[in-house]
Formats: structure tokens, sequence, C-alpha cells
């Protein structure tokens, strides 16, 4: 089921289950989890796009693997918090996912959650090419950190 608001999808939640966060982009799917306490996101892969039935296998298999609980998928608004192109994009690839799972989905506003990705790896003095490789699964940690952040307000 898709919860459009992340206090719904607080309650589908089974306790003690990891989360897996996604950036999904044009070419790529950034991909990061939770540790089963859901306090912090770690960047784990990005997925090279082919097609949604390639790209959904390899994802299953990630969260299969890592026994996820749910699902934190970033939308993409623009700057005004309307909603364009890449939103329906993200949301179609949302209402696909669920023909292939179970696991509750909600969104997270991803604004600037590839701005502040970048910034890290900057400071990090990441290569140009290394940042090329993890960009995605940076910003999908960013993304799922935010959504843990008020997962966890929710609860105190």
């Amino acid at each position: 089921m898709i919860h459009e608001e992340i206090e719904e999808f607080a309650a589908a939640l089974p306790p003690m289950r990891a989360l897996a966060g996604l950036d999904f982009g044009e070419k790529t799917i950034g991909v990061a989890v939770t540790d089963s306490l859901l306090s912090v996101a770690t960047p784990l892969e990005t997925i090279r796009r082919k097609k949604f039935t390639l790209d959904a296998e390899a994802l299953l298999a990630i969260l299969q693997k890592r026994a996820i609980a749910g699902i934190v998928l970033g939308l993409p608004r623009n700057m005004d918090g309307s909603e364009g192109p890449r939103c329906q994009k993200t949301r179609a690839f949302a209402r696909n996912l669920l023909k292939v799972t179970d696991l509750p989905i909600t969104y997270w506003d991803e604004r600037l959650s590839t701005v502040a990705a970048e910034r890290a790896l900057l400071e990090a003095d990441t290569s140009r090419r290394r940042r090329a490789e993890v960009i995605d699964h940076v910003a999908a940690s960013y993304i799922l950190q935010g959504a843990l952040d008020r997962l966890r307000h929710l609860r105190g």
C-alpha cells in the first residue's frame, strides 16, 4: 500500500525491521538502508536502470536479503512544492512496485537531497569519478535519514 502520510506508513510498519530509501532517477535507482532500530540510514548501492522488470528484480533481491519492512521513495517536488513530470514518473514507479511487493511505501520530499549529498562528497574530497558512482545512493541515504528523523519524532 502507498501511504501519502508518513504517520500512516509508521503505523503499517512491523517493529524492529529495517527500511529502504530510494532515489529514483532517469538512469539509476539509489538505494540506502537502515538498521533494525531505525536509527541511521546508510548508502548501499546504485541500480543502473534497464527496464522495470529487471530494475524490480534487482531491487527486490536487495529488499529480501536485508529483510526490509518498508520503502521510503524520494519525491522530487519542484522548489515551490508543486509536482511536475518527475513526480509523476516516481508515483508511477511506486504503483508498479506495488504489483511485485506488498511492502508499505511512502514518499519523502527529496528537494535538495542530491545537493546535500554532493556537498558531503565534496567535503570528503571525493574524486569526480567516484562522486558520479556514489551520488545516487548517498542521496537515497539523505532521503531515508529525513524520514527516519520524522519517524523518531512521531514515536518520541
